[in-house]
């Protein structure tokens, strides 16, 4: 697995989360979703014009909070779809706020996993919930998750569990196989009460069908990213969901940068996996 992963900056580990784990992973988001006022939420977007974020997205970063889909309202502003087929994510504290988020990922195994693939101290940052909802599930443009947590040396791992069997017709994550060799081409800095990407390299993207690999994976699957592996999702244009559930772990012996729109306050520590 050490070595797949050094290679490929990326390994998928088959069945690692049990049926029931993910009947009641699904089971809760639906419950924060039902009590979320689509009145008080926000839209979440990958395109890079809007990367200035609303304050409702800056400050999820220490509470939970509910995103729709950009396509989820009409022009006159009502729900396009039922609230649980609108939502485009949760995050981004679950996994230390909801004792449901909190159980599943506080678990010694993936202590152990991580810290096989080079993490000295591990310490969770953040958490997501993704529907990847049928026929208005949005596009996640090519990104390395590096881009959103700089550390000195570079250590974040992304966690992503499969909680819906993901192909290529419900918008499977794609991946550059090597890729994490290259260059940080971006980053998310926070600036003031704005944030913004910073372009760091003009390094191309990848294609789609040529240089990119499809993870299409069953339920249950684990899949372990390096922060510099360039990945992407397509829209899911289909008739099913692809519910998906990560974590975006860093190394507490590295520095984290000051300038990461997520920071921890001293009494909101980021914790470990165990």
């Amino acid at each position: 697995m050490r070595e797949r992963f050094a290679n490929d900056g990326f390994v998928v580990i088959d069945d690692f989360v049990s049926p029931e784990a993910r009947a009641a992973l699904r089971t809760r988001a639906l419950e924060i979703v039902d009590a979320t006022d689509p009145a008080t939420t926000s839209v979440f977007t990958t395109r890079r014009d809007a990367a200035a974020r609303d304050a409702y997205f800056r400050e999820s970063g220490s509470t939970i909070r509910c995103f729709f889909e950009e396509d989820a309202f009409d022009e006159r502003g009502s729900l396009r779809a039922p609230k649980p087929l609108a939502i485009n994510k949760i995050g981004h504290a679950m996994h230390d706020l909801d004792p449901a988020f909190d159980r599943f990922s506080h678990d010694a195994r993936l202590d152990a996993l991580v810290r096989d693939l080079g993490i000295v101290d591990p310490r969770v940052y953040q958490s997501m919930y993704i529907f990847k909802q049928p026929h208005i599930g949005g596009e996640v443009h090519w990104h390395q998750d590096a881009t959103f947590f700089v550390t000195e040396p570079h250590s974040v791992r992304t966690l992503w569990f499969a909680l819906e069997d993901a192909n290529r017709d419900n918008g499977c994550l794609w991946v550059l196989p090597g890729g994490h060799r290259g260059p940080l081409r971006e980053r998310f800095v926070a600036d003031g009460e704005t944030t913004r990407m910073e372009r760091l390299d003009h390094t191309p993207w990848p294609t789609v069908g040529t240089d990119a690999l499809p993870l299409e994976v069953r339920a249950g699957a684990l899949v372990v990213l390096h922060g510099h592996l360039p990945h992407y999702s397509a829209p899911n244009r289909s008739a099913r969901s692809r519910h998906a559930y990560t974590l975006h772990v860093v190394d507490g012996a590295a520095h984290y940068d000051a300038r990461n729109w997520l920071q921890r306050s001293a009494d909101f520590p980021a914790r470990g996996l165990r």
